[in-house]
């Protein structure tokens, strides 16, 4: 397994070790030794498995605000997605920074994202499926959502949507701006 941390401070690519043979392949999609080996240690207590129908379906941006704040290891099992990272803590060296990353069912790449930070995906293909641990349980009274599309932020969608419109929910269509919303994370040195 390998564990690259990318440009986002304590956002990491993981990519697990891929065994395969004329049967098909075999991998650990994660392992708490590994990251403990690597100084990051978390506590992962939910599971999620979303499936998009269709193509240019973007969900996103979402996170947990207060002690319900989640940790989460993401990845696509099934088609290709690009996933998207935004840092929303407030003294953080890469705050309001974000980093895009493709994820399928055949590169096999996660991402570990902290608390703190915004997480979003866009589907590429038809028939996706995505799963992710999370480190705190789901709270509605928690959950917060910023504008897909904020300005502030600049996420560079049109890259990846070829012209077309994104499939939102009501939710992420209407969600706030940053700058209009409550979600107030701030950063504290984890790894350094």
């Amino acid at each position: 397994m390998k564990i690259t941390e990318t440009e986002l401070r304590d956002v990491f690519i993981i990519e697990p070790s891929v065994y395969r043979d004329g049967r098909g392949w075999f991998y650990e999609s994660w392992s708490e030794r590994m990251l403990k080996k690597e100084g990051l240690e978390y506590h992962f207590v939910q599971d999620n498995h979303s499936y998009s129908a269709d193509r240019f379906v973007l969900r996103g941006i979402h996170c947990q605000k207060g002690a319900s704040a989640q940790a989460k290891i993401v990845r696509c099992t099934r088609g290709v997605v690009v996933d998207v990272v935004v840092d929303l803590r407030k003294g953080s060296p890469t705050y309001m920074n974000w980093i895009a990353e493709e994820l399928s069912g055949d590169n096999n790449k996660q991402l570990l994202i902290p608390r703190g930070c915004g997480h979003a995906f866009l589907t590429m293909v038809e028939g996706v499926e995505f799963q992710y641990k999370a480190d705190n349980f789901y709270d509605s009274e928690s959950d917060r959502s910023v504008r897909w599309n904020d300005p502030d932020i600049g996420i560079n969608w049109d890259e990846y949507l070829c012209g077309s419109a994104p499939v939102l929910s009501d939710k992420d269509r209407d969600a706030p701006m940053l700058a209009d919303s409550d979600v107030d994370f701030v950063y504290v040195e984890r790894y350094r």
